[in-house]
Parts: structure tokens; C-alpha cells; sequence
């Protein structure tokens, strides 16, 4: 019996991801206010009363989309901290984000989407963590001057749009290369065409 658990532990996991994914999507697209469970419900293939089972409510199921969504910035961040501001440290910041991009798509592009949500679609009062992504490119927008801070948000608006509309079988091998390089010269770094990630 206790095996038993241990199996079907990581099962779960995986399927209330793969919801807060689905959810994180439909609130960048929507917003959190007109996004219902039973859409959600139905993105991810389960009737409300499944979707209830994973999360009880809707409220539960916005927290549970804003930590994983700060997880990921997060991540970001502290993958490129030891770096100074630059070309380095922008290279590195694509990548990481780009593979979050093609293992998470809904959760970056809500990352990726405070420029257009309205002020009362914010999902958490006091968190944000697009303030950790721009911070990972060197990005503070009170005191970054106006074309880097274009450049930058971009970039990321590339990253995000490219990698959903890249075909799932694709996103590992052709188009990753690509949506990098893009992202770069976005960013005003002209360099070659990045080689597909060997370790994807």
C-alpha cells in the first residue's frame, strides 16, 4: 500500500501542474476575473466537480498559479545574478526563460503579461514576479533608459508569443534555435544562430 502512494504522489503533481499551467494561460488571456473554473475545467479536460477535487476553489487555484509563476521568475533571477548586466547575462536570461517558456507556456506568458492586464487584474496584491524577470535583464523601470527597457520587454513578448505558437513538436529542436536568436537581436546583440539545446 505504501508503494502505492509513493506512485501515485508524482502522478498528482503532475496533473495539478499541468492544471495550474492551463489555468495560468486562460488568466493571461482573460484575466483572473472572467475566467471561470468551468473554463478551466474544460481546458483541461476534467468536469468542475474534478477540477474542485485539485483545487477547492477558485481563490485556490489563483495562489497556487502565483506561486508557481514566482517559482519560475525566481528562477530566472538566480540563474543569472552572478552576472553583470550585458550580453552575457542577456544570453543566459533568454535561455532560461525560454526553456520555462517551453516547459510551462501558460505560466510565462502570465509572467510575461503585466503589460496588458488592467491594474485590477493582478492576481496577487503583493507579489510580482515580472519585476524579476526585468530584473534578471537589468531592467528597473523607473530608472532604465526607455530602449532598453523596450528592447527587453520585447524580447520577452517575442519569447512569449513564438513559444506558443511554436508546434509542440518543434519547440525543443528548429524553433528553440530560432525564438533565441530573435529574442537576442530583440535585445540589440547580433550574434550567430544558436544550435538547438543538446540536453532538452
Amino acid at each position: 500500500m505504501r508503494n502505492l502512494v509513493l506512485v501515485a504522489r508524482p502522478f498528482r503533481q503532475q496533473i495539478d501542474e499541468g492544471i495550474l499551467d492551463r489555468a495560468a494561460a486562460l488568466f493571461a488571456r482573460r484575466g483572473f476575473a472572467k475566467t471561470s473554473i468551468q473554463d478551466v475545467a474544460d481546458a483541461v479536460g476534467l468536469s468542475k466537480a474534478g477540477l474542485l477535487h485539485h483545487f477547492p476553489t477558485k481563490d485556490a487555484l489563483r495562489d497556487g498559479v502565483v506561486a508557481q509563476v514566482d517559482t519560475v521568475a525566481r528562477r530566472v533571477l538566480d540563474s543569472v545574478r552572478h552576472l553583470p548586466v550585458g550580453a552575457e547575462r542577456d544570453r543566459l536570461a533568454v535561455d532560461v526563460v525560454l526553456d520555462a517558456a517551453l516547459a510551462h507556456p501558460g505560466l510565462v506568458a502570465l509572467l510575461l503579461a503585466p503589460a496588458t492586464r488592467a491594474e485590477d487584474e493582478d492576481l496577487a496584491e503583493d507579489a510580482s514576479p515580472e519585476a524579476a524577470v526585468l530584473e534578471a535583464f537589468g531592467v528597473d523601470p523607473a530608472t532604465t533608459a526607455p530602449e532598453r527597457a523596450v528592447r527587453v520587454i520585447g524580447a520577452l513578448g517575442a519569447l512569449a508569443v513564438l513559444t506558443l505558437a511554436a508546434p509542440p513538436e518543434d519547440q525543443t529542436t528548429a524553433w528553440r534555435a530560432h525564438v533565441a536568436a530573435t529574442c537576442f537581436d530583440a535585445l540589440g546583440h547580433r550574434g550567430p544562430v544558436a544550435l538547438p539545446r543538446s540536453d532538452q
